[in-house]
């Protein structure tokens, strides 16, 4: 499809749509259908060992190669898909959907409940990311409740500081008063008032915080605190087959390129958001 076309197509629906979003969100489309159906797609058993060399070379029947064990590569890089994203897809929504509830109910609520949560959430955002990480998943053990939950707690405060950032204007509003004046409970407020015109910069906000949750899940598999063997996510892939790195053994170099393929094209979708629902942010 031309970039002419899809301009046509767009300004039909009322946006543009970009070239560069459209392969951001195929490409994030293609990972998502894998992590859906990659128990289905996977040539053999995640920990079935099907070559007897370490770090093969890619060949027709193990296309991109053997790990350090001789395990396929291409069944592991399809679960461990299932793992990276829907761990982060879940930790991310459990992180917007109560950072931005709070959000908006302290900027409606104000006074008390404002400070307390501003400031428990302030000092939760001053422990580093990583480090809270760790020392909650090697305190308590590392499961995928565990790191959902963990996750989720590390983001919810960036979540909290930005929705309630966006709804303060919001709630100036004259609509606001009138809808106060009226004796709307705060359910309505919140739900009805303020979320619809803060849509756009949330959903934005959410997608960031996305890729945020895959690297520093990535990071804690690397140091060996994330999904537990047999099974592996990405993070987990490249740490256990990082002595073929010498040899530039698929096994290390292509969990590497789906991280990077993830991240990148997530933050390719989000910049070129069509502008009519990324600024929608005014009523």
């Amino acid at each position: 499809m031309t970039k002419r076309a899809t301009g046509l197509i767009g300004s039909r629906l009322g946006y543009r749509i970009n070239l560069v979003g459209l392969i951001g969100f195929a490409v994030v489309l293609f990972w998502a259908v894998i992590a859906l159906f990659a128990a289905d797609l996977i040539p053999y058993s995640v920990g079935e060992i099907v070559d007897t060399d370490y770090f093969g070379p890619m060949h027709p029947g193990l296309w991109l190669g053997s790990d350090y064990l001789g395990r396929d590569m291409l069944s592991r890089i399809l679960m461990g898909a299932r793992y990276t994203v829907g761990i982060s897809l879940a930790a991310v929504t459990i992180a917007c959907v109560t950072g931005v509830v709070l959000g908006m109910a302290a900027a409606v609520v104000r006074g008390v409940v404002d400070s307390v949560l501003s400031r428990i959430l302030d000092a939760m955002n001053s422990i580093p990311s990583k480090l809270f990480g760790l020392m909650v998943v090697a305190a308590v053990g590392s499961s995928i409740p565990v790191l959902i939950l963990t996750l989720s707690a590390i983001y919810i405060p960036g979540a909290y500081r930005f929705s309630r950032s966006l709804a303060v204007n919001i709630n100036t509003m004259e609509f606001m008063t009138v809808a106060r004046i009226r004796g709307e409970s705060l359910a309505y407020l919140i739900g009805a008032e303020i979320l619809p015109n803060i849509i756009g910069p949330v959903l934005a906000d959410l997608g960031l915080r996305f890729v945020f949750i895959v690297l520093l899940l990535s990071g804690l598999s690397f140091l060996g605190l994330g999904v537990q063997p047999p099974y592996a996510d990405w993070g987990a892939l490249v740490r256990e087959n990082l002595g073929g790195l010498p040899f530039g053994a698929p096994a290390v170099i292509v969990p590497s390129i789906a991280i990077a393929t993830l991240t990148i094209s997530v933050n390719l979708l989000i910049d070129n958001l069509p502008r009519k629902i990324r600024d929608r942010s005014a009523p």
